[in-house]
């Protein structure tokens, strides 16, 4: 008798116990969830129009800082010729940069910040392999949009700093291989140059972007 009680007692105390743990387990997870701060979707590019255009300013941000360090610290062995075809390019997409961030006022992402810690400024190879790479994928990214622009404004616009991106390619390829300005890597048997999509260019600059951007609301 005695021996049954106590263990009644015991499963008791043991499921009260439990009870009380599970209350506090999920407290806890509750307290967590609630504590957790703001998540960090990053900088949000926008929607329709908008978005392609702050999509389109955050490329350019990105060029452009990358060239002004090319300015700034000269590869080993540049020569005046090279130098200065550079500094038009740096300019070019210093004056891209600005007209997108003009162009949307106040509706203009912040400025980014960049990481060019895997780029060597003092190597011509470095350099010259990380332009190619901005130049073909900024072609690509605005080939890829053009569709998604509702504005005829704003896709005049777009083709006309297209092909500014695309003479900055083939002069970099040419830099690199003489002759080889427009290859088919880039180029298809129908003439037709890369496009991507915002999803991929996004992927493949993020490397190279410091600041986290939120392109899911871009139209698809």
């Amino acid at each position: 008798m005695m021996s049954k009680t106590s263990d009644a007692l015991s499963r008791r105390r043991f499921l009260g116990y439990a009870g009380t743990m599970a209350g506090v387990a999920a407290f806890a997870a509750s307290c967590k969830k609630n504590d957790d701060p703001m998540p960090d979707y990053g900088v949000d590019l926008g929607s329709g129009d908008i978005g392609i255009l702050n999509y389109a300013f955050a490329l350019e941000q990105l060029e452009a800082a990358f060239y002004m360090q090319v300015a700034m610290t000269p590869f080993s062995g540049i020569t005046p010729a090279e130098n200065a075809l550079l500094t038009d390019i740096r300019d070019h997409e210093i004056a891209h940069r600005e007209f997108f961030k003009t162009a949307l006022g106040a509706n203009a992402i912040t400025t980014l910040e960049f990481n060019f810690s895997a780029i060597n400024f003092s190597s011509r190879d470095s350099v010259l392999a990380t332009a190619k790479a901005f130049e073909d994928l900024g072609v690509s990214a605005y080939n890829g949009a053009g569709k998604l622009i509702a504005n005829p404004d704003y896709l005049t616009l777009a083709g006309k700093i297209v092909s500014v991106e695309a003479r900055h390619a083939a002069y970099i390829r040419d830099l690199i291989s003489n002759g080889s300005f427009a290859d088919n890597s880039v180029i298809d048997a129908n003439g037709l140059d890369t496009s991507r999509m915002p999803a991929e260019v996004l992927s493949a600059a993020s490397a190279y972007i410091r600041t986290k951007i939120n392109g899911s609301r871009l139209p698809q």
